[in-house]
């Protein structure tokens, strides 16, 4: 009852802010779905509920701080304020004729918006939740666990025995904070998005970037003198093959953290995509008929989408702990095939 309570909250909300879009009577499902995931200056839960974040500017060292209320009127209308225009999710200088400005150098934006801030409450709650399990494991030494452990301990368990040692092997204990991290960070973020008027972070391209890039970052910096002779020298490939295998083999480096940021990107942001439209069907047909059907795929897609949240962490964490195990391998597993099919 208490999922049903919030999936319906949820879908209330979304109605009611898709009504913002419309202009002249005419709904418009391609503004209402764009507002909904894109990352923006301002945090709007329903109509007459916003939350009007910081904006933080350092222009040419000076530094310019003041709520993005300022950049709306009374109509929701975008204005210019103190020199600066926000247009399409961008923050640049204008004239007093309110004209952009040809010089836009030196102006560097540290706003707080709606992914930032959503980012910060997943990062509060991580902290507030795994602080309060390591004080359960302290109070609770050689006794079963109890509460929000009980919970937990299984999936770190799963994480610990199934993603990092079956994949990485004997060092899976130094990377096993960095796989734990991503997985609940991308897991709480996920199911963050779902929730009433909730951030689209996991679906923004630049953080799925930045999940990648420590990826890449932590295989490169573990990878032993095998890893780099499979690139630069593979084990029964012909030298005169290789200035076609190694450019291939650099390339299949970046392309590994490439499908993990696209992947992770792609698949939250699809899914947003679809509830949005399968009930904008209701604003578009204002039939009795669509309208109940259009409800009941959006319930199916939204359960649907508590399975993918987890199921999308569990698959980030899982390739990250085999890229990483291919860079620590000990083993040519190449040469010991070899070596099997002499024999």
């Amino acid at each position: 009852m208490k999922k049903l309570f919030i999936l319906l909250f949820s879908f209330l909300t979304l109605s009611v802010s898709a009504e913002a879009p419309v202009e002249g009577g005419e709904f418009k499902p391609g503004d209402m779905i764009t507002h909904h995931i894109a990352d923006d200056y301002n945090w709007h839960f329903a109509d007459g509920a916003t939350l009007y974040l910081p904006v933080i500017l350092l222009d040419k060292g000076e530094l310019n701080v003041f709520s993005s209320h300022n950049f709306y009127d009374e109509n929701h209308e975008t204005v210019s304020y103190n020199g600066y225009a926000l247009e399409h999710g961008h923050i640049y200088r204008v004239g007093a004729d309110g004209e952009p400005l040809e010089d836009q150098s030196g102006l560097f934006d540290f706003s707080i918006t709606k992914n930032v801030a959503s980012m910060f409450i997943s990062v509060a709650l991580l902290l507030i939740v795994f602080f309060v399990i390591a004080a359960r494991y302290k109070s609770n030494k050689g006794k079963a666990p109890s509460g929000i452990q009980s919970f937990f301990e299984p999936i770190i368990i799963f994480i610990r025995d199934e993603i990092a040692k079956a994949n990485i092997g004997p060092k899976y204990e130094r990377y096993m904070p960095y796989l734990l991290t991503i997985f609940f960070f991308i897991w709480f973020n996920n199911l963050l998005g779902l929730m009433p008027g909730g951030a689209n972070l996991t679906g923004n391209i630049a953080v799925t970037l930045v999940l990648a890039t420590l990826t890449l970052v932590i295989t490169l910096f573990s990878a032993n003198k095998n890893y780099w002779a499979h690139i630069f020298a593979t084990p029964g490939v012909p030298v005169w093959l290789a200035p076609i295998m190694i450019p291939v083999e650099l390339i299949g480096i970046i392309t590994k953290p490439f499908s993990l940021m696209v992947r992770l990107f792609a698949n939250i942001t699809a899914g947003h995509i679809i509830i949005l439209s399968l009930f904008s069907l209701i604003f578009i047909f204002r039939s009795i008929a669509v309208g109940p059907l259009s409800v009941a795929f959006a319930t199916f897609m939204n359960f649907l989408e508590l399975f993918v949240a987890l199921l999308q962490a569990y698959i980030f964490t899982l390739l990250s702990a085999m890229y990483i195990g291919g860079a620590v391998e000990e083993h040519n597993h190449d040469h010991e095939h070899a070596e099997g099919a002499h024999h």
